[in-house]
């Protein structure tokens, strides 16, 4: 089962370098991992998404992440209320005669054209992971040249913060 993580750290250099080692070295498989800035200047925000057989798994993972020095808390948002999204900037061959179709599939996903030339465009798309799939499955025939996906962003709903939990 997926499991997604937010953890927060120490804005230190190498910090998710060591989350990623310790991960890795004990067999997990990183599904995605982002992480950026938070409303704090000296916290990061790492969200991770892993593949774990059972909660015994999971609890190594996390028992190994909160003895690193830098880690501050790790909220497991799996099964919880959230908002979870993934962003792709996806890059398709848009000749002349196909391009009115290629828009009027970006408005079906509500995404952004964000540039155009004379032989590609480059959509932006939010949302969950089925739909930037079904949106990449349907632009497949137009022929993609370049995708790039950020992996999965999560936040509880409601409103306690992640550091008040």
């Amino acid at each position: 089962m997926k499991h997604t993580l937010a953890v927060l750290v120490e804005n230190k250099p190498g910090v998710l370098t060591h989350i990623s080692g310790l991960i890795s070295r004990r067999a997990f498989n990183i599904e995605s991992i982002a992480a950026g800035y938070t409303e704090e200047p000296d916290m990061t925000r790492i969200t991770i998404v892993v593949e774990a057989d059972d909660e015994y798994e999971l609890e190594q993972v996390v028992n190994q992440l909160s003895k690193l020095i830098d880690v501050i808390k790790i909220i497991d948002l799996t099964g919880q209320d959230r908002v979870h999204r993934e962003l792709a900037l996806i890059k398709v061959t848009a000749a002349p005669e196909n391009r009115a179709e290629i828009v009027n599939i970006v408005e079906i996903f509500r995404a952004h054209i964000v540039d155009v030339n004379k032989e590609t465009m480059i959509v932006e798309l939010t949302g969950e992971e089925m739909k930037i799939d079904a949106m990449c499955e349907l632009l497949e025939d137009y022929g993609i040249r370049e995708i790039v996906r950020t992996g999965r962003i999560a936040i509880g709903r409601g409103p306690i913060s992640a550091k008040e939990v």
